[in-house]
């Protein structure tokens, strides 16, 4: 069995910077013909000019892959004149969200919500996308949950203004999803197959420990089951989110789970298990480009039920990464 997917695209990557951004990059642009980048580095990508920069770097470090990086800006509450600028640039997709301290390198996020109206307010008037980590600072599990309310309330008040809630975990999430237009949303690979029992249930897999964190069986089977059906508004955002193994294996265990050397056929392997390999492209490609209008470059990935073994790690310019499932062999993989 085999299956052809057209243009796949990754609308939630981090590439890091550096020499682990030389690691990564080509892990991506082998098989996927683009992805939406994230700008939390350190410092943050916050301007033009920054975004101009990486953007330059992680072409260089894909080293010649046919693949488009659709670069965001960290938002700061950005002025009319700095948004005209970064859409000056065609490898500009939109603003990122982060609630300041939510996740990795996010300390310099938003942290009175009430505070960006006027930068939404441009945002929809110039057709930018907004991209939220959509957490609270509550208890862990409920974190997603109690962040609801505030999609709804940025749904209703920007009615035009094309809002992505990013990486969700919940079934809750997904009701909200279909009660808003201008509400979509990305999943990762980890969310579909894992629960919270995988990754703390007996020994701790810091291998499996991410930002958004894994929630109930309940949750993963809804999150499973929208993709495998097709869900109009829903997209693969890998969320694949690389980290030294001496920050992974230790005490503060960095969020972040490295998925996308092997992501895709991870998924075809999902959804033939599940006699949807239909929707595999839609979920990969098909929503997005017709969500946000993207014409990414022509890239064709066949995937075939041969056997792959994922590697225990992936090095090289000095670093050292442990992916999740490290060892274990797939059903699926790249032809």
């Amino acid at each position: 069995m085999q299956i052809t997917l057209d243009t796949p695209l990754d609308m939630h990557l981090h590439l890091r910077d550096g020499e682990m951004a030389r690691l990564v990059t080509p892990c991506s642009a082998r098989t996927f013909a683009g992805a939406v980048i994230m700008p939390n580095l350190v410092p943050p990508v916050t301007d033009s000019a920054a975004m101009r920069d990486y953007a330059e770097r992680i072409l260089q470090a894909a080293d010649g892959c046919d693949f488009r990086p659709y670069m965001t800006l960290f938002f700061k509450n950005q002025t009319r004149q700095e948004l005209e600028t970064a859409l000056a640039n065609p490898l500009f997709f939109g603003l990122k969200l982060y609630p300041a301290g939510a996740t990795t390198n996010s300390e310099g996020g938003v942290k009175n919500l009430g505070e960006t109206g006027t930068t939404l307010h441009l945002m929809e008037e110039m057709g930018i996308p907004l991209l939220i980590h959509g957490e609270s600072h509550g208890f862990v599990m409920d974190r997603e949950q109690d962040f609801l309310p505030v999609y709804r309330n940025l749904a209703t008040r920007f009615p035009k203004l094309k809002i992505s809630m990013e990486h969700i975990t919940t079934a809750a999430a997904l009701e909200l999803l279909d009660a808003h237009e201008n509400l979509h949303a990305t999943v990762t690979l980890q969310h579909l197959l894992i629960t919270l029992d995988d990754l703390a249930g007996g020994m701790l897999k810091p291998h499996l420990f991410c930002k958004p964190i894994a929630k109930r069986p309940a949750d993963r089977d809804a999150l499973l089951q929208a993709a495998l059906s097709g869900h109009p508004k829903l997209m693969f955002g890998s969320d694949s989110a690389p980290h030294p193994i001496h920050k992974k294996e230790c005490c503060g265990c960095a969020a972040g789970v490295f998925t996308a050397p092997f992501a895709l056929a991870k998924l075809a392997e999902t959804f033939a298990t599940h006699q949807s390999l239909d929707n595999l492209q839609a979920f990969v490609s098909g929503n997005a480009r017709r969500i946000y209008a993207l014409t990414p470059p022509d890239k064709t990935v066949t995937l075939v039920d041969t056997p792959m073994t994922i590697p225990a790690a992936y090095r090289g310019y000095g670093q050292e990464i442990v992916p999740m499932d490290a060892g274990h062999t797939i059903g699926w993989s790249v032809a």
